[in-house]
């Protein structure tokens, strides 16, 4: 595993695209987890640095393992609550912060407040703290569609109220909100995205945001999809590679985006038709979802109004939710069937 070596001196711009001269230096905070070890991949590619730290509560050393051999990644076993730590990776040169790490589990926000807070907030804050001391060019935050609450119009655009239904939601808008500080306070080239529900390949089968996997699993493992509720819950899937074209749009923008900008389809899928479309893919026709009672605190609706994203930074989604889907169930079937547990 490679380590990191520190200095003090500003990363080099590296000419990646023809005459634009890009940010060298990235540092992915969870970016051996879902959407973090994607953006890793991508950025390797691109041929910048990536700095990938992440303390493997929800990422996977499986996730970047193909990335440990590449020249241009360093991987850090770390956590964003610890500053001292995290000051030696800024002050390395670092130019640009993509924030993915956070607690992103509802359910166990429910159970953990506290930690979902030290997590979410405060470790956003020594994010911030650091990139405003180290003059970093560039800081990508993670925020979240969970912010807005329950659709009051749709589509929700980024002046949607905000209204997060659970302590999740709740820790992320806080975060989301001290981003915004620094930015009216110091200045800081901060951008805020609110990806809507992103799913894909290597998303886990645990928690309240992976319903597909979860779904994926049990139906693949001969069990029905439980449904919490009525199923009639709807959300704007957005497919992973569509998020991480939405991260390079940001790196490589020219234009500081000192706001919050959505990033989803603008399409909502009920949590009922997801589950019927999973059983249909998989050939599990016998098989029918279960409802059991609803969540506490469960949002109804999130739909995306993504013309800030179009006008901005030229992007839009180039995958339906349909063919996303049959890529993620592939996948499952492929890489993941064979390591679960067989059902009694």
């Amino acid at each position: 595993m490679q380590t990191i070596e520190y200095s003090r001196s500003r990363a080099n711009h590296v000419n990646l695209h023809g005459s634009e001269k890009l940010i060298g230096k990235v540092l992915i905070t969870g970016g051996a987890g879902f959407i973090g070890s994607h953006l890793s991949e991508r950025c390797v590619s691109k041929g910048y640095t990536v700095v990938c730290l992440d303390n493997f509560l929800n990422g996977s050393l499986g996730n970047i393992r193909a990335l440990l051999n590449y020249k241009n990644f360093k991987l850090v076993n770390g956590d964003v609550r610890d500053l001292n730590m995290l000051e030696k990776i800024v002050s390395s040169g670092i130019g640009a912060i993509v924030h993915l790490a956070a607690q992103i589990h509802v359910d166990r926000s429910i159970i953990e407040p506290h930690d979902t807070y030290e997590t979410n907030v405060l470790g956003t804050l020594n994010v911030l703290e650091l990139a405003r001391r180290y003059d970093v060019e560039k800081v990508i935050f993670a925020s979240t569609s969970e912010v807005y609450g329950s659709a009051q119009y749709v589509p929700m655009d980024e002046k949607h109220p905000l209204d997060p239904q659970h302590p999740y939601g709740a820790s992320k808008l806080a975060a989301d909100r001290m981003c915004h500080a620094y930015i009216q306070t110091y200045g800081i080239n901060i951008c805020i995205t609110r990806l809507f529900n992103t799913f894909g390949p290597r998303q886990k089968d645990t928690g309240y945001g992976g319903a597909i996997s979860i779904f994926a699993k049990r139906v693949l493992s001969g069990r029905p999809p439980l449904i919490y509720g009525d199923g009639k819950q709807s959300r704007d899937y957005l497919y992973v590679e569509d998020a991480i074209n939405a991260y390079e749009s940001i790196l490589q923008s020219k234009e500081p985006i000192r706001e919050p900008v959505n990033f989803g389809t603008g399409k909502e899928t009920t949590i009922i038709s997801i589950a019927t479309k999973i059983i249909e893919l998989l050939g599990a026709k016998k098989l029918r979802p279960v409802h059991v009672a609803p969540r506490p605190g469960e949002v109804r609706r999130l739909v995306a109004d993504n013309k800030k994203a179009k006008e901005l930074l030229g992007w839009q989604p180039k995958y339906s939710f349909d063919e996303g889907l049959e890529k993620l169930v592939d996948w499952y079937k492929n890489y993941r069937f064979e390591d679960w547990e067989k059902p009694k």
